[in-house]
């Protein structure tokens, strides 16, 4: 079957950012992502999971322990396990795009919380 935003599951994450699910199972998930201007997730880890994300358009910011990178479409970063990570739109307009783990996320995110406990 072929699969594509018009006919994957959707899931709506953070207020207003999409995901689209293009694969879902437990050794392997694809999902295509919109993230708004100004938008972010929390910085987190995880411990078995590997990612992948690769920007389709606008420009998306990772800090990846604490290097910052600004990836452009056609750019992916890998991010191995147990790497803190954090993903933002700092630009404009909405970034798309693919976020690829393996295995699945599910119950292997923490979220990361700074000496003061304040969660980043």
């Amino acid at each position: 079957m072929v699969i594509s935003k018009i006919n994957a599951e959707h899931y709506l994450w953070g207020g207003d950012c999409d995901g689209w699910h293009l694969v879902k199972a437990q050794d392997l998930s694809v999902i295509q992502q919109r993230m708004p201007s100004g938008r972010g997730e929390q910085c987190h880890y995880h411990e078995t999971v590997r990612q992948c994300f690769f920007v389709i358009s606008g420009e998306m910011t990772v800090e990846l322990n604490n290097t910052v990178f600004v990836l452009k479409p056609g750019e992916s970063l890998e991010v191995a396990p147990g790497q803190l990570h954090q993903i933002r739109n700092e630009a404009n307009p909405d970034t798309e795009y693919l976020v690829i783990s393996q295995p699945m996320t599910r119950n292997d995110r923490h979220d990361f919380a700074d000496k003061s406990g304040a969660k980043r």
